[in-house]
């Protein structure tokens, strides 16, 4: 499984169920026997890896936010302010 297949996955998610968490990818990647796609955090949780990040980040720049304090992607909305990161 390669990063940008896992990106496309996610979008295909997120475009069918309009959220989509970290953990959930996680445990995706884990059942697929792809954790060489995962890295460890500080806190030495399991998290999605760089490659997919800058992979699902090229497929929608403008599209997706990140929700850092429930850790889950979503389609913009014009609330957003400018860049990656929502308030939820």
């Amino acid at each position: 499984m390669k990063p940008n297949d896992v990106a496309a996955w996610m979008l295909a998610l997120i475009e069918r169920e309009g959220c989509l968490y970290q953990d959930d990818v996680v445990d995706y990647l884990v059942k697929q026997d792809a954790e060489e796609l995962l890295r460890e955090n500080a806190d030495g949780n399991l998290v999605v890896g760089t490659q997919v990040l800058t992979a699902f980040r090229k497929l929608t720049e403008s599209d997706v936010v990140w929700v850092k304090p429930d850790r889950y992607w979503r389609f913009r909305v014009a609330e957003d302010e400018p860049g990656r990161e929502a308030r939820g």
